[in-house]
């Protein structure tokens, strides 16, 4: 496979060439509107040039009933969910595990677009069990869909199972976020150790 140098994210691979900590994290959802729809699993792991630091991975209860075109895809159905944490309980916890890292994802837009609209969503509303720190993400972000189109050139698609079949990364469980995020990190990896 060609290889060829990509701008956009040079300052990624400094940093992470000079030891930054790094957050590769993916989400599984009710749908594609992060203004109707809920975020139900979230799945992180963080990193670094030594290795993984720590995983986080958790299903969320979304209030709402999983519609079958969603649980078609992801695999997660309402009993799964039945008795989880909601989104209140584990934001936090989320939140403290991405703290001062630069966060990775594939279709960053897609899951940074939930985060960020359910912190703005919380922010300054008194009547919420918790109030988020901030209205949105202050990570620096590293979109491993863009990232692979500027390395990779010229790939029949981008999509996340379809790159790592082309890189010839292992995929255990599609479409489940801890698994995704696993892949998100490979994909970085396999960038910064070619490029």
């Amino acid at each position: 496979m060609e290889i060829s140098s990509g701008n956009t994210y040079k300052w990624a691979i400094r940093s992470f060439e000079e030891g930054a900590v790094f957050t590769a994290f993916d989400l599984e959802t009710t749908g594609l509107n992060p203004r109707l729809d809920q975020i139900v699993e979230i799945g992180a792991v963080k990193f670094d040039r030594k290795g993984t630091i720590a995983r986080f991975s958790t299903l969320i209860n979304p209030g709402i009933p999983m519609p079958a075109e969603a649980e078609k895809i992801n695999k997660i159905s309402d009993e799964m969910l039945r008795g989880k944490p909601f989104l209140d309980e584990v934001f936090p916890d989320f939140l403290s595990f991405i703290q001062g890292t630069t966060l990775i994802a594939h279709n960053m837009a897609f899951d940074s677009g939930f985060i960020n609209e359910k912190l703005k969503e919380r922010w300054g509303k008194e009547a919420k069990p918790w109030i988020p720190p901030f209205p949105s993400l202050p990570n620096p972000l590293v979109c491993t869909l863009v990232f692979s189109r500027e390395v990779f050139p010229g790939l029949r698609s981008y999509a996340l199972q379809s790159l790592a079949e082309e890189l010839r990364l292992p995929v255990s469980d599609a479409h489940r976020a801890e698994d995704d995020a696993r892949l998100c990190m490979e994909i970085f990896l396999h960038i910064y150790n070619y490029a």
